[in-house]
């Protein structure tokens, strides 16, 4: 089954007094273009992450992020007291010396000195929060896969119709070639009549109708789109990786409609080939979202 590109993917993960968010989200790109916002606690782990990614995702634009949700009160910036009251008793003692006035609002002065609000402690990262926070970005990418791989059933279900589409146009182009051929036939001979007093050598002239006819034969035109109709739901079907070569494929399906367009002189056939055109158009702008 092929998968689409576009996808997302959430998790979350509860260790001590915090909870650990994952979230990614990808769309369509020729190659895995990957962009990250890390916390900076699971920085260390940035290789880590991404090859993580990389191994499951293959390609995408994708979007990652990883943040930290603690319980409330639990981060609150702490007041250094040691600090704020070296700052009190050295007022007090500036006071003394000059005789400068104590502050009436204490609190509102020393809160404002550098380094009396400071967060000093250092975050490390241990093995068993790392566990959890590995845990919650394996979850986010299954859920991610999981996701791409219901848009890759509407995908393949799109896919299908069309070809089928396809499929049924070649062949009801078939009645029309005979008819075209008889058509050639009589307008060459009518042409042939309305020239006056005019003496021709019937071999000859079928033999030139016949060198005018194969030029507009698509025979090997028709067989070779159907070749390719055939590859490409093979191609469907092996599964995921495929985006790429199901593009070359709608490539070549293009260039035998296209040649078929241009050696159909007859009305209807141009009609159905225009229709077959229309059909491969919207596979071309699906296919690009398939990995």
């Amino acid at each position: 089954m092929i998968q689409s590109m576009t996808g997302y993917g959430k998790s979350t993960a509860v260790f001590a007094n915090k909870k650990i968010h994952v979230e990614i989200k990808s769309l369509n790109s020729k190659a895995l273009d990957l962009s990250t916002r890390i916390a900076p606690i699971y920085r260390e782990k940035e290789i880590e992450i991404r090859n993580m990614i990389a191994s499951v995702l293959e390609r995408g634009k994708v979007d990652f992020c990883i943040w930290i949700e603690k319980e409330a009160g639990l981060d609150a910036t702490p007041i250094n007291g040691s600090t704020l009251n070296n700052y009190y008793q050295q007022i007090r003692n500036i006071s003394d010396i000059y005789g400068i006035p104590l502050p009436n609002d204490w609190f509102a002065t020393l809160l404002r000195l550098p380094d009396v609000m400071t967060k000093t402690e250092v975050e490390e990262l241990s093995e068993d929060e790392w566990l959890f926070a590995k845990q919650a970005i394996n979850d986010a990418l299954g859920h991610l896969v999981e996701f791409r791989k219901q848009e890759g059933r509407a995908l393949e279900k799109k896919f299908t119709e069309k070809i089928e589409n396809i499929t049924m146009l070649l062949k009801s182009i078939e009645p029309y070639e005979q008819q075209r051929v008889e058509r050639i036939r009589q307008r060459l001979i009518d042409g042939l009549k309305s020239i006056p007093e005019v003496e021709y050598d019937k071999n000859r002239l079928e033999q030139e109708m016949i060198y005018y006819i194969e030029k507009l034969d698509i025979n090997e035109e028709k067989q070779r789109l159907s070749n390719h109709l055939k590859y490409f739901m093979d191609t469907m079907a092996n599964g995921q990786g495929q985006g790429k070569k199901l593009g070359f494929i709608a490539q070549e399906m293009g260039r035998e409609i296209n040649t078929t367009g241009s050696k159909s002189n007859l009305a209807e056939m141009q009609n159905i080939v225009v229709k077959m055109k229309d059909e491969l158009e919207q596979i071309k702008e699906q296919v690009l979202n398939v990995m």
